[in-house]
């Protein structure tokens, strides 16, 4: 089961407990609620000489979403596991359509404007902001797990695919090139390449073979931009065949296999740059750093036969993975939201003025976003409400809970649980 950080009264992090000893605690008056996500609270003493143990911070980057694990390398008890879902796409559409509205604005007969020149220099390093937002969400979660528990390690999956040994698998003199190993780097780059599924057939959800696109009987190579993935079926019906001449009845596919063949794995190269940019930042905190592939992942967690999910990726990342003990573990589901825009007025859709922004925000010691509890004692919206608050200067808020929206709740019975630090929680 996950663990409850506990921190002392001069913040402290220590131990983990079990979710019963922190009832205990609280319910004896020995301990309060330092935050709700994730759970943690704080004793009302000082424990400074109490041992602690030391736990491994492992992460798995994603483009999409971020795996986060806390493990004892000891025991190989996994203490926390979160997924991290990154708002990179949600910034790149706001930074297109800001881009439209300006382009259509200058195309227009208005004042004359002169040109303007090297206003756009780029620092050395610089990462598009949906790709850096992707950077500062991971530092902003291992920042704040560094002061809930005891960290003295982290282990960061690197690179999704190893490209040198997939370039020359006889190259030597590093500890993660162990035969089977190379195995799993090449199939793991060649799922993503080919979308999951058979490059002549289309099918999905079957075991796939590596094939060769040109026969090797007629001269093809080994290079990883002459291999594909195919179903048994379709690598048994090839054989030797050229592919032109295998696929002269489908000259659609044909031309897709080729196109595709010698491009190479965008994505992958994207992530790839993020996830260097976050061990630039990683080093920052002076703890020792583990890296390891997307395929020695893969080949830690096939071999304790772990389901695929991000926080269980996150678990398996690097040499140092013991036998994990994953029971009861419940990942706490993070969604980065923002803090809404700084942008003072609004457009409609022509790009001219429409609405502006108040500068007020926080009314009635709540603002948006607040995650609240309600407990209502009369009127038609009697009952209890969690959820996130609706603010209003009216001081009638809106609270959006699992169930829906409930409206015109007065602030008199709203109480903040968690304030707004720009992420939402589930389980």
């Amino acid at each position: 089961m996950s663990k409850v950080f506990v921190i002392d009264s001069e913040k402290r992090p220590l131990d983990p407990i079990h979710p019963a000893q922190a009832r205990q605690l609280l319910r004896n008056t020995k301990a309060a609620v330092f935050r709700r996500f994730p759970f943690t609270i704080i004793l009302k003493e000082s424990r400074t000489e109490s041992p602690v143990s030391p736990l491994r911070l492992k992460l798995d980057p994603g483009a999409k979403t971020t795996g986060i694990a806390l493990v004892n390398d000891t025991t190989g008890e996994v203490i926390f596991a979160t997924e991290l879902k990154h708002r990179g796409f949600a910034i790149r559409d706001a930074l297109t359509s800001r881009r439209q509205l300006r382009r259509g604005r200058r195309a227009r007969k208005t004042r004359y404007r002169k040109p303007r020149f090297l206003n756009r220099t780029r620092l050395w390093g610089w990462l598009a902001p949906s790709l850096q937002s992707r950077v500062e969400n991971t530092k902003t979660w291992v920042e704040k797990l560094r002061k809930l528990a005891p960290i003295t390690a982290i282990s960061q999956e690197l690179v999704r695919f190893d490209m040198q040994l997939m370039a020359n698998p006889d190259i030597q003199g590093k500890e993660y090139q162990q035969g089977t190993l190379q195995g799993y780097e090449t199939r793991e780059y060649l799922l993503e390449k080919w979308g999951r599924q058979c490059a002549y057939c289309g099918i999905k959800d079957v075991p796939f073979q590596v094939e060769h696109i040109h026969p090797r009987a007629k001269g093809g190579g080994n290079s990883i931009t002459n291999l594909t993935l195919s179903c048994e079926k379709c690598n048994t019906k090839k054989g030797t065949k050229d592919i032109k001449e295998f696929l002269k009845k489908d000259q659609t596919r044909l031309e897709k296999i080729l196109k595709l063949c010698l491009r190479p794995l965008a994505d992958a190269a994207a992530v790839n740059t993020t996830r260097f940019a976050l061990l630039n930042v990683l080093k920052e905190t002076g703890l020792p750093i583990e890296t390891g592939s997307g395929g020695l992942t893969k080949f830690n967690r096939s071999q304790q036969n772990l389901e695929k999910t991000h926080w269980l990726d996150a678990a398996c990342v690097g040499k140092s993975t013991p036998i994990l003990n994953i029971k009861g573990i419940k990942p706490l589901l993070i969604t980065a939201n923002g803090h809404g825009t700084r942008q003072m007025c609004g457009t409609d859709k022509f790009g001219f003025p429409s609405r502006h922004r108040t500068n007020k925000q926080i009314h009635f010691g709540l603002q948006t976003g607040d995650i609240i509890k309600a407990v209502v004692t009369k009127g038609k919206k009697t009952g209890e409400y969690i959820g996130r608050v609706l603010c209003r200067a009216t001081g009638n808020f809106d609270i959006v809970t699992k169930t829906g929206r409930v409206s015109g709740i007065s602030h008199k019975y709203c109480l903040a649980t968690h304030k707004k630090d720009g992420y939402s929680y589930s389980f």
